[in-house]
């Protein structure tokens, strides 16, 4: 599960245009301005002379450089964008207090060899660098700052903007706020959240990114996995909210994912109730378990309860991946009717066609859960 928020391959344009290659081709004349400007100050003009040229004289002389020395100090974020050029970085570098002038770096990538690409992204600098290690810091990967934030499938969407919140450093309530108008990144009216439409993957953010920005990328990659998944404008609810029941019930078990959803499409074509504690669970509040009570699975109000109300629950209850929704699109092939785990350890899960076979897998995991409990584990509390 992979995927990232910044287009980490890309480069910054080309670094020199075709203009400034020639430039580098031909050199700069710097003798023969420098014999002008002093025979201007031997003719009289010397006050008007240096007020205009004062600096560069210096300059060409060496008795100043524009260039600061070492390594720097303190630290500056610079964002390097897709398209900038060299004299872009170099504008940027000085105007950061990078570089002491754009023209000392700028000059530097004109000496290079080779030329020098930058990768998109944002860098650690230091102010009051050299443009040597200002270049040399540019080009090392190490000094490229990476806000990485890992989704796992089945996270519920609230959660998930809470952990990405904690990492990209913005306050969860900017994350809450935002989510609060899921229309606003393009999510169907149909969805009565943002829930289930934040693709669950691993993203690279960049600093200058918003709380509004990151999740319209975590909405445009659960586009593109729809696409994949060949699912048809207007039935993103129905195989959001199957492909979220899926990912919450099946376990760590792949190979059962499709079978889950069988069961579940079969139920409904029976005309049964789903009975997924997992949807119970999800409109209590707990988004962290799927145990719960038998008072809240007679609470009608709860619109995800399935207990109580039929069909799908009133949406997606956490964010499905690749293959649930892979499941929830092409389900399995089969008569069964209830699924239930017999060892919560490993995810072991039984099918079964009838109300009989199904209670003895029940009294399988109950019986797995007393031997667990005995041994002092958890999983059954």
């Amino acid at each position: 599960m992979s995927d990232t928020g910044t287009r980490r391959g890309r480069r910054a344009a080309n670094t020199l245009t075709e203009e400034e290659r020639k430039t580098k081709r031909r050199g700069r004349i710097v003798i023969s301005s420098v014999l002008v400007v002093m025979l201007l100050l031997l003719g009289g003009g010397a006050a008007y002379v240096w007020s205009s040229f004062g600096d560069r004289i210096s300059l060409a002389m060496g008795w100043t450089t524009n260039d600061y020395e070492g390594e720097g100090q303190g630290e500056v974020l610079l964002t390097i964008t897709d398209g900038q050029i060299g004299s872009d970085v170099a504008a940027a570098l000085a105007e950061a207090d990078v570089v002491k002038t754009s023209e000392a770096f700028y000059d530097l990538l004109l000496s290079q060899s080779e030329e020098v690409h930058f990768q998109v992204g944002t860098y650690r600098l230091k102010q009051q660098m050299s443009a040597e290690s200002a270049l040399a810091a540019l080009t090392d990967e190490a000094n490229r700052m990476e806000l990485t934030v890992m989704i796992p499938e089945g996270t519920a969407a609230l959660d998930a903007l809470a952990v990405t919140a904690s990492v990209v450093d913005i306050p969860f309530e900017e994350f809450e706020a935002a989510a609060a108008d899921p229309a606003a990144f393009g999510v169907p009216e149909q969805f009565p959240s943002i829930e289930g439409f934040l693709f669950p993957a691993t993203y690279t953010f960049e600093p200058g990114d918003t709380a509004e920005s990151i999740i319209q990328k975590m909405v445009d990659r659960m586009w593109q996995a729809l696409a994949e998944h060949g699912v048809a404008p207007g039935d993103e609810w129905e195989v959001l909210t199957l492909a979220a029941m899926v990912q919450r019930e099946a376990g760590s078990r792949l190979e059962d994912f499709p079978k889950v959803a069988r069961v579940f499409l079969n139920r409904i074509d029976s005309g049964m109730l789903l009975q997924s504690d997992a949807t119970v669970s999800y409109g209590t509040g707990n988004t962290h378990t799927v145990w719960t009570t038998d008072e809240e699975r007679a609470d009608k109000s709860n619109t995800y309860n399935t207990y109580a109300n039929p069909g799908l629950p009133a949406g997606p209850i956490g964010l499905p991946g690749d293959t649930a929704i892979e499941a929830a699109t092409h389900p399995a092939d089969g008569p069964w009717l209830y699924f239930m785990p017999i060892d919560l350890s490993s995810g072991e899960t039984e099918f079964a066609e009838t109300l009989e076979e199904h209670e003895q897998n029940v009294q399988r995991l109950d019986k797995w859960c007393t031997a667990h409990a005995a041994e002092g584990g958890k999983y059954c509390d």
